[in-house]
């Protein structure tokens, strides 16, 4: 189109349109990529979820099941009778499996009381400072309390705290005693590890882990 012959009202009665185009081209391809991320996001998490509580129906059903098949082989003889054996392994063919137990260190209700004067303690220290909540050590005391998805304090990270009691005062070095009183080792935490013998005959782990597929 040859627009020098246009006149002022005709040109920009043409811009208009063209920005009205342009417009209407840049709200139908944001519509078109939100229905495509709509999508895909959809199909990942349909697909994921059954995966996870396959997973997670697996790991019950291996306790029970692996719970069930020590006490047969505590009967027969196979584990140490007169005290409690977690830990066994079972080879068929080409296939391993081991149960590995260990104690845990974890804490008691006093971690819990004083997980909370901790938080209240943090809350004052930042209203005393010029960063407020962005202060580096406010940041990584809270990051250390975080709990996990069975809402226990983790025993390293609580840790990690001691080494902070220089950096504060004789609060905080009182809230870390309780921390300390209320530390025992009563958890068992069990794990199972698979392996698959390979055609030279050497052990290979199976690991049920989407990263190391």
């Amino acid at each position: 189109m040859d627009i020098s012959n246009l006149s002022k009202e005709e040109r920009a009665e043409l811009l208009h349109a063209l920005k009205k185009q342009e417009k209407e081209d840049s709200i139908n391809r944001r519509e078109a990529y939100e229905t495509l991320r709509h999508q895909f996001a959809f199909d990942v998490e349909s697909r994921l979820m059954p995966v996870v509580n396959n997973v997670a129906g697996f790991r019950e059903w291996l306790e029970s099941e692996s719970g069930a098949f020590r006490n047969v082989m505590r009967d027969y003889g196979q584990l140490r009778r007169g005290e409690e054996q977690a830990s066994f392994s079972v080879v068929d063919g080409n296939f391993k499996l081991e149960v590995k137990s260990n104690k845990v260190k974890s804490f008691d209700e006093r971690a819990d009381m004083a997980a909370e004067r901790l938080i209240n303690y943090l809350k004052d220290y930042v209203g005393r400072t010029d960063k407020g909540v962005d202060d580096p050590m406010y940041q990584l005391a809270m990051t250390l309390l975080e709990r996990n998805k069975q809402g226990d304090l983790d025993y390293k990270s609580i840790s990690k705290l001691y080494e902070l009691e220089s950096r504060f005062d004789e609060e905080y070095a009182a809230i870390m005693q309780l921390f300390k009183e209320s530390n025992v080792v009563y958890k068992t935490a069990v794990n199972y590890y698979f392996y698959k013998r390979d055609e030279n005959g050497v052990w290979r782990r199976v690991e049920p882990s989407f990263c190391r597929l």
